[in-house]
């Protein structure tokens, strides 16, 4: 449970009618915001995109076709 002063928990009452979204909805939103800020996945996605470039080495990365653009003289 989470308590707002009267001032805030107005001003969050009319952002979600101007966005026509929940209080749960910006909730939801801010603590997303939140984690993303601090490097935590969010969901699934986040948590394999970040897992994926954790383990990806040096190696892997120049193991990489080149493009094989020829300039024209």
């Amino acid at each position: 449970m989470i308590a707002f002063d009267d001032d805030t928990f107005d001003k969050l009452r009319q952002l979600g009618r101007d966005r026509m979204a929940t209080l749960q909805e910006l909730a939801d939103e801010a603590f997303a915001d939140l984690l993303r800020k601090h490097g935590i996945p969010v969901d699934l996605k986040d948590a394999l995109r970040k897992s994926a470039a954790l383990t990806k080495t040096p190696a892997q990365d120049s193991a990489r076709p080149r493009s094989s653009r020829q300039t024209k003289s």
